[in-house]
């Protein structure tokens, strides 16, 4: 079993991304399971969110203490949050941020992957320069680092899921992908020509 723990702040959509990343893992035949951490929150307060994929039917009803990965959201959470707590050995930590995965200073032990998540955002008009949706985009960045699920069932799942601004949040997705950096000689996905010629001018071999 996989184990992911989303944090976040209230209006980012750590509770979507956990969605969209059960669903990608649902299409690839796996059996998922997601669901939100609820308290008094309200919004631009810490979230939390997960996600469990296994190939065997799911039975644990639990939060999860022990995740595999951890997702943040918001990097000014790493200074309040402990949010790498119980991240088991070689678990990653994928984090929306401007800086790079030796300039965080977190989890020293633990592999980084960083994308700007919030800018990216921008771009393409999802949420506003205050309060940036950031769901697809970290899900690019997951999927980069990670390789849990493809990123053409990350696509999948917001082509079935968002309704609004689909495409939209598909080269979001994308460009986190391209773009994600990572602690491990900062390695930078490769997309393939015939992918990249499916979007805008924005995209270069």
């Amino acid at each position: 079993m996989i184990e992911i723990r989303f944090h976040g702040r209230g209006g980012q959509g750590a509770v979507i991304a956990s969605k969209l990343l059960a669903q990608a893992a649902f299409i690839e035949g796996k059996h998922v399971q997601s669901f939100p951490a609820f308290g008094v929150e309200r919004r631009g307060a810490p979230v939390a969110a997960f996600t469990r994929i296994d190939d065997r039917k799911i039975h644990l009803r639990t939060n999860i203490y022990e995740p595999d990965h951890i997702v943040v959201l918001d990097a000014g959470l790493l200074g309040g949050v402990d949010v790498a707590q119980g991240l088991k050995p070689e678990g990653w930590i994928v984090v929306n941020t401007r800086l790079g995965p030796g300039e965080l200073g977190i989890a020293e032990g633990h592999p980084v992957a960083c994308v700007n998540a919030s800018g990216i955002a921008v771009e393409h008009g999802l949420g506003t320069t205050a309060s940036p949706i950031v769901n697809t985009a970290i899900l690019g960045a997951l999927a980069a680092s990670t390789g849990i699920v493809a990123i053409e069932s990350v696509l999948a799942a917001i082509r079935k899921t968002i309704p609004m601004k689909t495409d939209r949040n598909i080269d979001a997705c994308r460009l986190a992908f391209e773009q994600t950096k990572t602690s491990r000689n900062g390695w930078v996905p490769e997309v393939p020509w015939t992918d990249r010629v499916l979007h805008t001018g924005r995209y270069h071999a």
